[in-house]
């Protein structure tokens, strides 16, 4: 019975950020609830859409004994703290050393994880783990498709396996190939050939959705490709971390992994220029919106992409609630998070009217929004998300409550995770399929569960951290020659 030890510690890093995350964020205070050690893994875990409870699933099937360190997970933002990745990295690593002897390891990490003190954290966390456990122990990884891969995370690694959809809906997917070729290099002793390349562009996250081209077609390509390689992944990395391995990259494994890689990476390539869209400045969007919604039967969804919290924004900007209140335009938004307003509704009761100074706290050049609302619903913010991105997960969103200002509806939370699953809304009794509009502080995952039931898609930019064209950022540390945006000007090397 080969004995694997698995974990996990993911993060994804926008390094413009405004707010770090601490080690509170990652043992409770961000939505994905506390930090999970032991036993724990397997009782929490099985059953939700991430990476791990895929390998815990392949794992029963082929009989391994199972030896679970601890998982954890932040919502995304700026850096992670030293003092969270020490403690965290450290606990990690103390409990697969202890599992030793070991036939192999399985980690369930992001990818794009930068903290206070180091440009890879996910890097380092191999390194670390490879001083314990030795160069001869298999170790696979499951990353998300947003990873930064770097060359000492693909050294220190014998597999990186990568997501394969965006929204991610495949995350189980994902974890069970990874433990695969896991038990493969267990059974043949050997592990697989590699290579590892970087792609010359970045995009933004607002066009890389595997709904749509061109990220749709790339995806059917590595399928194809796929089928004559032990693995192959695709990642388009996560355009808001600034350091040198920032981007795009293809993993491939097996004996014919050279051929494989750069027939991938060619198709990256040759798509280069679409990997554009069309962006509505708030007003143009909610104008849009207005007019579709006059004959539509459907909601029509609004990406607040620029405030979007799965990608290192605050989830607290202004800019398309006052474009809704200047249109007096009917719907939705959330999740807007301030848990300072949240203490003062919940105080104040359901059915009162209470004056806020509500967001506005993190963006330069945004202030809150002071009117009075009317007090909906309150909720303890403690829920289930069944739809495909979380996957069943029970979300802790803390005090929340369902705002009225007008004709618009605000879903007010005291934890940060981008509106990806409509519970969200109807937990605080709001149902998103009864609205003309409905916007959601996401860029791609709310796709999942909010295109279905809408009447259109447009994307907007009201002012946040997460830039819609990452060319507008200001850069210092990416590698030379780097384009910023598709077809556009590389990095020179100078400070932006």
């Amino acid at each position: 019975m080969p004995r694997i030890a698995i974990g996990g510690f993911l993060h994804e890093t926008n390094t413009f950020g405004p707010s770090k995350a601490s080690y509170a964020d990652f043992d409770g205070a961000s939505g994905y609830g506390p930090i999970r050690h032991g036993d724990e893994v397997f009782a929490h875990l099985s059953n939700v859409n991430a990476a791990i409870a895929g390998a815990i699933a392949e794992g029963r099937a082929r009989g391994w004994e199972m030896m679970p360190a601890l998982w954890c997970a932040a919502s995304p933002s700026a850096q992670v703290t030293e003092d969270a990745f020490e403690r965290i990295t450290g606990a990690l690593i103390d409990r697969i050393a202890a599992a030793i002897p070991l036939d192999g390891v399985f980690l369930d990490l992001h990818g794009a994880m930068v903290t206070e003190h180091l440009d890879d954290g996910e890097g380092e966390i191999l390194r670390r783990l490879r001083d314990r456990i030795g160069p001869d122990v298999p170790v696979a990884v499951a990353l998300d498709l947003h990873a930064n891969v770097t060359p000492l995370m693909f050294a220190q690694a014998d597999l990186l396996e990568s997501y394969r959809t965006y929204p991610h809906v495949d995350m189980i997917a994902t974890g069970a190939r990874a433990a695969t070729v896991l038990a493969q290099m267990i059974e043949t002793g050997r592990k697989p050939e590699k290579t590892f390349l970087q792609a010359p562009f970045l995009t933004a996250i607002s066009w890389q959705s595997t709904w749509t081209d061109p990220a749709r077609g790339l995806y059917a390509r590595l399928a194809e490709i796929a089928q004559d390689v032990t693995a192959l992944s695709f990642n388009m990395g996560f355009p808001a971390a600034d350091f040198h391995d920032c981007g795009m990259s293809v993993l491939a494994y097996g004996p014919r992994a050279d051929g494989a890689a750069h027939a991938m990476m060619d198709a990256v390539a040759a798509a280069e220029p679409d990997f554009r869209g069309r962006v509505y400045s708030p007003a143009d969007g909610v104008a849009e919106a207005l007019r579709l919604a006059a004959h539509a039967r459907r909601p029509v969804v609004l990406s607040d992409t620029q405030d979007n919290p799965g990608a290192g924004a605050n989830s607290d900007t202004t800019g398309m609630i006052r474009a809704m209140l200047a249109a007096g335009a009917p719907g939705a938004i959330g999740n807007l998070f301030d848990p300072a307003a949240a203490r003062m509704v919940h105080q104040a009761g359901t059915g009162a009217t209470v004056r806020l100074a509500l967001g506005g706290h993190s963006q330069p050049g945004d202030t809150p929004l002071e009117s009075e609302f009317t007090v909906e619903v309150l909720s303890d913010g403690t829920f289930p998300c069944p739809g495909p991105f979380y996957g069943g997960r029970v979300m802790q969103m803390g005090p929340s409550a369902a705002l009225r200002i007008g004709d618009l509806r605000i879903a007010l939370t005291s934890a940060k995770a981008q509106m990806a699953d409509r519970e969200m809304f109807r937990a605080l009794g709001i149902p998103p399929e009864e609205e003309k509009i409905v916007i959601v502080k996401s860029s791609n995952h709310f796709r999942a569960d909010f295109q279905p039931i809408s009447e259109a898609v447009l994307v907007c930019a009201a002012p946040g951290p997460m830039a819609v064209n990452p060319a507008t950022l200001p850069w210092r540390r990416l590698r030379p020659g780097l384009r910023l945006e598709p077809l556009g000007a590389p990095f020179n090397g100078d400070p932006a």
